[in-house]
């Protein structure tokens, strides 16, 4: 069976045959020179791919970088006066089969006997990932029981939305297809706080997450179904990816930005012929002109455009240039509407933003009030929340995790790095009195410890005892905001023969797309597709872990929805009877009795 994609040029594979076997060397690679547009993970991954897979020179591959670092999102790091930033943060799970094949050649910088994927994969058996609270409510207390707590009323309007094709879910939010009861779920809570949707976010983009991942659906109220790296993934993903590429021999041009590109346009026949870019310090001219056998990967935008740091004593600002937010992917559109439409995601900041803060915490006092919340310590370098802790009666809608301590090589011992986020940033805090995004760190970190359970008389001078990095990002969940079929475009445009797109903004060409934006493994799997396209790789790419066509998952996912409970059908009896016939000594009633649904 051959899978469906929408460009003929790529094929889809499942299995080691298709995984485990070398690639030809691509006819005509040698005559090829890749420019490389942002050097996020998407970029990355699409030099590692043009390496191990296209067989490129090295030395040909170009990453064209406005900024002075790479990683994009991925981009925690130590400032000067010894205190800790990340803008966020990407789990893992067990299904990131485009990553994994590439992690599994780039030595991990922990240790580089091994690869990434290993040392990845070690760190997890070794120290398993899980919550031992994952809803706090009356300031520090656990709230949740672990289960969903769905009714079965919730349970078919989840099961309805599951059903409902692609095409009737364009242009729809969350809200409009979910009842209350539903919203004001645990579920909801589990799914809304871990992956930073909002009530009015895309349900197209739900429906693909939850499907996407019916695999882990057991394993989301405590957090089992992730995986998470030894330290933060800047320094256990970017680093060693970078370094790997420049020892390989890629270049990497900082301060190069792109502002826009020409091209060749025909119904049938689309060629990049100039890359339009100038250094941001000066001003200074740095265009390329292309041939056709130069190939141009472009990040149409980025999670983290446009964002804007505070510190302990000020608060972000929050004046936003919308007109030159994400510029580089609006002139491309003005050239084609096979180039997607940027306007979609990008011109209701006040519903795409939420803010993060890093706070460095410098007292064993803290500790103790983390540790009762998580049932470990958090100084041990295993894990501590296992993800995520929700303060479900915030106004901010607050939670926060702390991975492995130190994450961060250089990291004293002594100090906790904890990351913080609020996805309602514009309503006033529960002992902070002002919206989120008005706070300066300090009064972040108040809020914290308020949700913690400190004593009101200790949270300031706790607080001093700690230092936050607050982050502003206007457009973190823009890749969620309601969409349409077309309003992005695809990896590789229809005729497109020299150029591809990347990152949170891209349509896949498999058909129909079924990978999720606001994930690593979708910033790799453009690139791969990208990669194999243009250059003619004769290797499929993985499709997509199939657990929604699974009966085993779609069993076990209908199960953990329900809790593990066995439903109340309330069929008349002559009904179960005859049900009961037909089954009746079937491995269809075996199947059934094993997950406990009847």
């Amino acid at each position: 069976m051959e899978m469906k994609t929408f460009d003929e040029r790529l094929r889809l594979g499942n299995g080691d045959y298709d995984r485990l076997v070398n690639s030809r060397k691509p006819q005509g690679i040698d005559d090829k020179r890749a420019y490389i547009v942002g050097s996020g993970i998407a970029g990355l991954a699409t030099a590692g791919f043009l390496i191990k897979d296209a067989k490129m020179d090295p030395g040909k591959i170009h990453f064209l970088e406005k900024d002075d670092l790479a990683g994009g999102a991925l981009d925690g790091k130590l400032l000067a006066d010894g205190n800790y930033v990340a803008r966020g943060g990407r789990e893992t799970g067990h299904h990131f089969e485009v990553l994994w094949d590439l992690f599994s050649v780039i030595p991990s910088r922990e240790d580089p006997s091994m690869s990434i994927l290993d040392y990845l994969y070690y760190t997890n058996l070794d120290d398993p990932n899980y919550s031992n609270c994952r809803i706090t409510k009356n300031r520090g207390q656990r709230h949740d029981n672990g289960k969903f707590n769905l009714s079965k009323e919730g349970i078919r309007e989840i099961i309805h939305l599951l059903l409902t094709p692609d095409e009737k879910l364009q242009g729809v939010s969350v809200e409009e297809v979910f009842s209350d009861e539903v919203l004001e779920s645990d579920f909801w809570t589990f799914y809304r706080t871990m992956f930073a949707f909002e009530n009015w976010h895309s349900v197209l983009e739900l429906k693909l997450y939850i499907n996407r991942f019916i695999h882990h659906v057991a394993g989301l109220p405590d957090l089992s179904a992730l995986q998470f790296t030894r330290y933060d993934q800047y320094e256990s993903i970017v680093v060693p990816m970078t370094d790997w590429l420049r020892e390989q021999g890629v270049q990497f041009d900082y301060h190069f930005e792109v502002l826009d590109m020409e091209f060749d346009l025909s119904p049938e026949k689309k060629v990049a012929t100039k890359i339009i870019a100038q250094d941001p310090r000066t001003g200074a001219d740095r265009s390329i002109d292309l041939t056709e056998n130069d190939l141009v990967f472009v990040t149409t935008g980025s999670l983290v455009e446009a964002s804007s740091y505070g510190d302990n004593d000020h608060a972000p600002n929050l004046q936003v240039d919308q007109e030159k937010s994400f510029g580089l992917w609006k002139n491309l559109a003005k050239k084609s509407p096979e180039f997607g439409r940027p306007e979609i995601f990008t011109s209701e900041v006040e519903k795409s933003n939420w803010e993060s803060a890093t706070v460095t915490v410098k007292s064993r006092e803290i500790a103790d009030y983390i540790q009762k919340i998580t049932q470990r310590d958090p100084y041990t370098g295993k894990v501590v929340t296992g993800g995520i802790v929700t303060a479900l009666d915030s106004q901010w809608l607050m939670s926060w995790t702390i991975n492995r301590q130190g994450q961060y090589m250089d990291q004293p011992e002594d100090e906790i790095v904890v990351w913080v986020y609020g996805l309602f940033t514009d309503v006033a805090g529960d002992y902070i009195q002002k919206p989120m995004r008005e706070c300066t760190g300090r009064e972040i970190a108040q809020e914290w410890l308020y949700h913690l359970g400190v004593p009101e008389e200790e949270i300031h001078r706790l607080a001093n005892e700690t230092s936050t990095i607050p982050v502003f990002m206007p457009y973190i969940t823009a890749q969620f905001m309601p969409r349409s079929f077309g309003d992005r475009p695809y990896v590789v445009p229809h005729g497109a023969q020299n150029f591809a797109f990347l990152g949170q903004f891209v349509e896949t060409l498999d058909n129909p797309g079924r990978d999720t934006v606001f994930t690593t493994e979708y910033s790799g799997r453009c690139a791969m597709e990208a990669v194999y396209v243009l250059t003619g790789v004769e290797k499929k790419v993985p499709e997509v872990f199939a657990s929604r066509y699974d009966i085993r998952y779609l069993l076990a996912g209908a199960s953990a929805l329900n809790d593990g409970e066995r439903p109340e059908l309330n069929l008349p009896l002559d009904k179960v009877a005859q049900v009961a016939q037909l089954i009746g000594g079937t491995e269809i009633e075996g199947m059934l009795r094993e997950y406990n649904l009847i």
